[in-house]
């Protein structure tokens, strides 16, 4: 992967790691502790924030909640005609927010599928929910519109001025801001001003968007087979060209230190400390022979999971080994990859509906 500033390291290329790192080594593994099947796509899949329940949606509508040290369902509701699209917890209430292509978004009483209430998300086909940090305000995207509710569902902002359809949408960590992507760049926006607050301004297609854990970088996947990089300080910008596939995933490690990107067959890291990823040469961790399909850091930890789609499921430690720490295979190709709150598990869903719950085992 190479760069459009700094040096420029050969596609394909970049360093290893590097065993004399001052953080140790840790023996790790992954066991399946339970499977299950939804009959389905495996859309979206959270745990809830205090890790005591899980809940998982098909892309042709059903959501529900599987217990966590069983995977047997408790509950199943047809939630959106023509399927659902995404989930997202509230942060502090016990309550569950699903989007779907019949252009309505519902909460949910997590422990009893019972319907709360229903929105109108503005468009045909709601792709994206996501509650702030704070649990005040929910962001929907649809076609061209973002909308901004309260918990109870009253409509609180509409912004629909956006030149192309919304691609994703993300909080900054610990702020109520929210930033959406779209042909063009980056776009900010809050529940007190009626025009965006900011602009990022980039000619292309944005796919997905990840904020670093604390809010000085944001990164984007984007269409083009690039991840483009933002200092927010500044408004500095930067794009790391070279994948062999257009970029869908990215995670970042808990202190920010880590961008794990997709793309390929092949997960490149990029060392974020300091001045950021310019001038350096990714991490190449390979051990997959398709393309990845999903990644995720350990929430307290430097460990990386990651998925394909030939269903093959492996774990890393970025900066100490360029070797697996574990493998495994699941079902089909991933779709989903979440770590449980406290890291103790992983939850994976594929393509074929097949959900299981992966234990993490450590020695350090």
């Amino acid at each position: 992967m190479s760069r459009r500033r700094g040096r420029t390291v050969a596609p394909g290329r970049g360093r290893t790691a590097n065993p004399g790192r001052t953080e140790a080594p840790v023996q790790a593994e992954l066991d399946a502790s339970w499977h299950s099947s939804i009959d389905d796509y495996v859309i979206d899949a959270r745990w809830s924030p205090d890790g005591q329940m899980l809940a998982v949606a098909a892309i042709s509508g059903p959501i529900g909640c599987l217990d966590i040290d069983t995977g047997k369902p408790e509950w199943t509701v047809h939630a959106h005609g023509f399927g659902t699209t995404e989930l997202d917890w509230h942060p502090g209430l016990e309550l569950l927010t699903s989007a779907g292509q019949d252009g309505l978004l519902r909460n949910w009483d997590p422990a009893t599928g019972q319907q709360l209430s229903e929105m109108d998300g503005g468009s045909a086909w709601v792709e994206h929910v996501a509650w702030s940090p704070s649990g005040k305000v929910l962001a929907s995207a649809a076609g061209k519109s973002l909308r901004l509710w309260d918990p109870a569902g009253t409509l609180l902002r509409e912004f629909s001025d956006h030149t192309s359809t919304i691609s994703d949408i993300a909080w900054k960590p610990g702020c109520e801001e929210v930033v959406t992507g779209a042909y063009g760049g980056l776009r900010f926006w809050n529940v007190s001003s009626s025009n965006a607050v900011r602009t990022l301004e980039w000619r292309g297609s944005i796919l997905t968007i990840a904020w670093s854990p604390d809010g000085k970088y944001i990164a984007t996947g984007d269409q083009d087979s690039t991840v483009h990089f933002w200092t927010i300080r500044t408004g500095k910008d930067l794009q790391m060209y070279g994948y062999p596939t257009k970029v869908q995933d990215l995670s970042w490690d808990a202190r920010g230190k880590y961008l794990a990107t997709g793309g390929g067959p092949t997960v490149a890291v990029w060392d974020c400390r300091g001045r950021g990823p310019e001038g350096r040469s990714p991490i190449l961790l390979e051990g997959h022979e398709s393309v990845l399909t999903a990644l995720a850091f350990h929430p307290d930890r430097n460990l990386l999971i990651s998925g394909d789609e030939t269903g093959h499921v492996a774990l890393w430690q970025p900066g100490v080994s360029d070797e697996p720490l574990d493998h495994i295979v699941v079902g089909n190709a991933i779709s989903v990859l979440q770590w449980s709150p406290d890291g103790s598990a992983v939850v994976v869903g594929t393509e074929n509906g097949s959900v299981a719950r992966l234990e993490l085992r450590t020695e350090d």
